[in-house]
């Protein structure tokens, strides 16, 4: 009994994520342009900058902008000079100033 019942929960588990999946993606919308462009509305619309950004091999580089309310976006720019805002958040939290203070 303890056997179906196990089976049965994780069976759920994997529908559950895999209808929840597909809705993300259905929902999901990449604002996508020139980085320039792209770059410009973070700053006038969120009042965002630049705090880092890191290498993907040779495919893209990736950005994140934050604003000193706690806003963030994370840019990703292809070779081609084409960049789309990847992810949004509230709440950004700055774990390098925390740790250089030994919090």
């Amino acid at each position: 009994m303890a056997h179906k019942f196990s089976f049965r929960w994780i069976r759920i588990a994997v529908i559950g994520a895999a209808l929840a999946l597909s809705t993300l993606s259905a929902q999901a919308q990449f604002i996508c342009g020139g980085r320039s462009d792209i770059v410009a509305g973070l700053e006038r619309a969120f009042q965002q900058k630049q705090i880092g950004y890191g290498v993907v091999g040779q495919a893209a580089i990736v950005e994140i902008y934050v604003s000193a309310s706690g806003t963030w976006s994370m840019l990703v720019t292809d070779v081609k000079g084409r960049s789309c805002i990847f992810a949004t958040g509230d709440g950004w939290e700055n774990t390098a100033i925390a740790a250089a203070q030994g919090i």
